[in-house]
């Protein structure tokens, strides 16, 4: 007998792989991807309550006398407009008004130095009230929106564009800010005494 003739095997091609087997590390990142995406989606989301004090966008926990939260940049341009801020509040809002200044206000106007001492001056007076805040040493625009959103009781006087923008995004919440050397309301429909 002879050798066994061995047959030569072609287009054979060793086995590999495939691309999407879950052997491999980068699918297997994927998938693991995929399982959290689909965790988040099917987790509650965290709703926040609506504040009981609003009628749509009508804030009815604003009444006279009203509390109205001043910020820095306010008293001076209130006495650059040589305007009195609780004479003319009340000019305003035709009703008693009672300005409010936070603990970050203060402790900027303090910071501000002598030449804002005028300012400072008229902040401590006694017409003003003095709210604490519970932040330590923040920005003073950051202490004001977070009172704001926390009591929605206040109106925010000034005069920072930034500011106001911000306080607009809250609802319910008016801003105070001065207008042709007239101080003047918006989102308020009460305010008679407010120039349009």
């Amino acid at each position: 007998m002879g050798k066994a003739k061995k047959t030569r095997k072609f287009a054979v091609a060793k086995k590999i792989i495939s691309p999407k087997d879950s052997r491999i590390k980068s699918n297997q990142l994927k998938a693991e991807e995929k399982k959290n995406t689909l965790a988040k989606a099917t987790k509650p989301r965290h709703v926040d309550q609506a504040i009981s004090a609003l009628f749509f966008q009508y804030n009815t926990q604003l009444g006279p006398p009203y509390h109205i939260l001043v910020d820095t940049n306010f008293i001076n341009f209130s006495i650059r407009n040589k305007l009195d801020i609780v004479r003319s509040m009340m000019d305003c809002l035709l009703a008693k008004c009672i300005p409010c200044i936070t603990d970050c206000v203060m402790g900027e106007l303090e910071k501000l130095g002598p030449k804002y001492k005028v300012a400072l001056k008229l902040a401590q007076d006694p017409r003003f009230e003095r709210i604490p805040c519970g932040c330590k040493g923040c920005y003073a625009d950051d202490c004001l929106v977070k009172m704001v959103t926390q009591w929605r009781c206040f109106v925010v006087a000034t005069c920072d564009k930034e500011l106001r923008g911000r306080v607009r995004k809250i609802p319910g919440v008016p801003c105070m800010y001065i207008s042709s050397r007239r101080y003047t309301v918006e989102r308020m429909p009460e305010a008679f005494g407010a120039p349009r």
